[in-house]
């Protein structure tokens, strides 16, 4: 078989043109709970690409061996990192609440770039808002877009 062929046909399954999952230039600081997330993700996605090995779904190979690299890769980078129980100022792994002038308060749990979800109150460590908070206290102010936010309490939860 000419290799010709070979790329006509992985062009025609969508393989030639999958590409690599970008992986983050920053430091991969993780919690305990996004390192388990991580590890439960690698072996579900062993789990998946011997499915996909045993019904010969080439497609679905390449795409769970894609996947599977990244999540390899993020733990291989992954840096557990938990906040000081008695700190007082902001680091990674902490609760922060935080009130704007009109008194709306957001609560934020600042975490992995991998384990961040906004819709669920938690933010990535290299977010702007994450950024503009790190090593500020209680009473302290943030300038988040213009915006001043004060840090009206912090927790260490890990």
């Amino acid at each position: 078989m000419s290799r010709a062929f070979t790329s006509e046909e992985q062009n025609e399954a969508g393989l030639a043109d999958i590409g690599e999952r970008a992986i983050s230039p920053h430091r991969n600081l993780v919690t305990p709970a996004g390192l388990a997330a991580i590890e439960a993700e690698t072996a579900r996605l062993r789990e998946e690409l011997a499915r996909a090995g045993a019904d010969a779904d080439r497609g679905r190979i390449a795409l769970v061996s894609r996947d599977l690299r990244y999540w390899n890769a993020r733990r291989e980078s992954a840096e557990v990192s938990v906040p000081a129980p008695d700190s007082d100022v902001v680091r990674f792994g902490m609760r922060v609440t935080i009130e704007d002038e009109e008194g709306t308060r957001r609560t934020w749990r600042i975490v992995g770039e991998d384990e961040a979800d906004p819709a669920t109150g938690s933010i990535s460590h290299v977010s702007p808002m994450a950024r503009a908070l790190f090593g500020k206290a209680v009473g302290d102010i943030a300038v988040v877009s213009g915006r001043e936010w004060e840090i009206v309490a912090l927790a260490a939860d890990g």
